[in-house]
């Protein structure tokens, strides 16, 4: 851990705890970064980076929603003891009480379909979407900061991006944006009826063309994730 983190209880590998972590682009957050037991091994290769949002509910059920984290560093150690994955760092993105303006895709509320959508987001949340200043601030101040700190492979093959409902939005986003930058998103219960589905039609100009990136989508079946099955459509 660094100098002045919280101990954490059950956490395999190491989490160290970047606190407040400044941005010019949005408001300073926490930042924790999971290290795979592997890492500290003598001679251990650079690792794949995987930058999550919700950061908060990744490892610690302190800190997570409804005091039940998603248990990534149990998920990671157990498939990389296995030989089924490579080990990985992660990177926790912090949620802020601005969650919303920060994960909505912001170009798809400019399409000429999205302006009642936009008039009903600046109403509910008091403003527009500043999604793209969030990924300014993953790409440009949060990613080199890593690179720079920690033993990564830093190449676009070997860094991912991952979040679950709204944070599945902001991670296919930020692979529309910064093709160069990801190589795959991870997008776990994806809300798609944000702002109507209004992302469903911004993402068929938007996404990259097919064969250089990996993309990974789930849904449940019950409550909130009945609503994801996107119904298939000919033509």
């Amino acid at each position: 851990m660094t100098a002045g983190s919280p101990r954490f209880a059950d956490i395999i590998g190491t989490l160290n705890r970047h606190a407040d972590f400044a941005s010019r682009f949005v408001e300073p957050r926490n930042v924790d970064v999971w290290l795979p037991p592997g890492y500290a091994l003598e001679g251990a290769p650079r690792l794949p980076v995987i930058y999550m949002h919700d950061g908060q509910n990744l490892f610690d059920p302190q800190t997570a929603y409804g005091g039940v984290d998603w248990g990534i560093d149990e998920a990671i150690a157990r498939l990389a003891k296995k030989g089924r994955v490579r080990e990985a760092i992660v990177v926790g993105i912090w949620n802020t009480d601005r969650r919303w303006p920060e994960y909505m895709p912001g170009e798809a509320l400019e399409l000429p379909t999205g302006r009642r959508v936009k008039s009903w987001f600046a109403q509910e949340f008091g403003g527009q979407p500043i999604s793209d200043d969030y990924l300014r601030f993953v790409v440009q101040e949060l990613k080199p900061f890593v690179d720079g700190k920690y033993r990564t492979s830093p190449d676009r093959e070997n860094t991912f991006v991952m979040g679950s409902s709204m944070g599945g939005l902001i991670s296919l986003y930020a692979l529309c944006k910064y093709p160069g930058v990801f190589g795959g998103a991870g997008c776990v219960s994806t809300h798609w009826p944000a702002g109507e589905g209004i992302v469903i039609e911004y993402l068929r100009k938007a996404l990259p063309k097919p064969g250089a990136h990996r993309i990974y989508f789930d849904h449940g079946t019950q409550t909130l994730d009945a609503s994801y099955e996107i119904p298939a459509t000919s033509g």
